[in-house]
């Protein structure tokens, strides 16, 4: 079933609302690692429980991890960088995260395992990350770069390794994490370049759980051992940027709970940008994850809008650039599709129905575009279960105070 946009552009009756989203996913999937690794006890609070993060305690409780949540506190009983379980078969589903995060766990541990996941992540490959635990001295055995993995896991790794984060920082970020694991620690090398703010997220969150890995010209120390803790986890920037792209293209002013520029979440970037922005050329390589979300909204800007260094994201979720080019050219706007990028032309979008690819992130950015023209139907919109289940209630809720008498 088919989720209908209200338009409501021209509608609106009060300006200044509040909406609220789940906390980051980003820094849940982090918590829930380092807390699992970390010695003792934590409680995180505000944490996201999406389907992603679902899958994600999923595998830890499968890795003999005890973890149990209530509302949105969660408690982990870490196992202080030492699995209980020297045997263990585990599914990522969709979890791009928990994938790339929990491969480099179990190759750094003592044993066999498996790790299966959907069909959709099935076309994600991680080649670069397998190549780096492969000269660890890990053994991966994988289908062309991708999942399924058996994985032969060992705790006494080669004390320095090289990855490509080209295709993702993930990569790097999931090695860093559970480099503690090496009984003698590690070295990491990088090659090719990505935005820098999920590392330094995954830095300062290690930081904050008692261990302080060391960078110098691109090569990585990590020493030492996590602390449990209690930690407060930030409401989810990415989700929060809908919203404000909204403020954009309706004059609205509302406000997300708990956002403040100081977010170590990279997409803060994306609601900066928003102040001024009309049109023009802009590298999104930083905060691709909000790419979508401008292309919904560059039609109605003043000047044509080209987004650039995003070629990455063809290989998320969805070819994303190509998504964004099929849903534009549905609605009658015109766009050229580039090798990076899309370049889009401002003219008011007709009715159409919003193909999501079966891709998060498509259906919540042009839901935004729908606020502005009448006729826009989102289809498949199940699929923001993924990270942000209630959108669609939280997006009628604001519609409704915005426009109500």
């Amino acid at each position: 079933m088919s989720y209908i946009v209200n338009n409501i552009y021209g509608k609106i009756k009060n300006r200044h609302v509040m909406a609220e989203v789940p906390g980051s996913k980003s820094i849940t999937a982090r918590a829930l690692l380092l807390a699992t690794l970390a010695t003792g006890e934590s409680t995180l609070y505000n944490a996201q429980f999406s389907d992603d993060c679902a899958a994600f305690t999923e595998c830890i409780k499968a890795l003999g991890i005890h973890c149990e949540a209530e509302g949105t506190t969660v408690k982990i009983t870490g196992c202080g960088g030492k699995l209980p379980v020297k045997s263990a078969a585990i599914n990522v589903r969709s979890a791009g995260t928990a994938a790339r995060f929990l491969t480099a766990l179990l190759a750094f541990s003592d044993g066999e395992f498996t790790v299966d996941s959907s069909a959709q992540m099935k076309k994600r490959p991680i080649q670069p990350l397998i190549d780096s635990l492969r000269a660890a001295g890990a053994g991966v055995v994988s289908s062309d770069g991708a999942f399924p993995l058996k994985i032969c896991g060992t705790s006494s790794p080669a004390s320095e390794i090289t990855v490509d984060i080209t295709a993702s920082s993930q990569f790097l970020s999931a090695l860093l994490i559970s480099g503690v694991c090496a009984k003698n620690g590690l070295t990491i090398r990088t090659v090719g370049s990505h935005g820098s703010d999920y590392i330094k997220m995954t830095l300062g969150m290690m930081w904050s759980f008692g261990v302080d890995a060391v960078e110098k010209d691109g090569v990585y120390f990590v020493r030492g051992g996590y602390t449990a803790k209690k930690y407060d986890i930030e409401p989810d920037i990415s989700a929060a940027c809908y919203f404000y792209a909204a403020n954009k293209i309706l004059g609205t002013d509302i406000k997300v709970k708990g956002v403040f520029p100081h977010s170590m979440q990279g997409d803060i970037k994306f609601i900066g940008l928003l102040k001024n922005f009309d049109g023009g050329r802009v590298d999104m390589s930083a905060f691709s994850d909000q790419a979508l979300t401008l292309a919904a909204i560059a039609p109605y800007l003043g000047s044509p809008t080209e987004i650039c260094g995003i070629a990455h994201t063809r290989g998320q979720e969805c070819d994303r650039i190509n998504a964004i080019c099929h849903n534009l050219r549905a609605m009658g706007v015109r766009c050229e599709e580039r090798a990076d990028g899309v370049k889009i032309y401002p003219s008011q979008p007709r009715p159409a129905v919003i193909e999501t690819f079966g891709d998060h992130r498509v259906a919540m950015a042009f839901a935004i575009t729908g606020l502005r023209a009448g006729g826009i139907a989102i289809d498949r919109p199940e699929v923001c279960s993924k990270t942000f289940k209630n959108y669609f209630e939280v997006l009628d809720g604001l519609c409704y105070e915005l426009t109500k008498n």
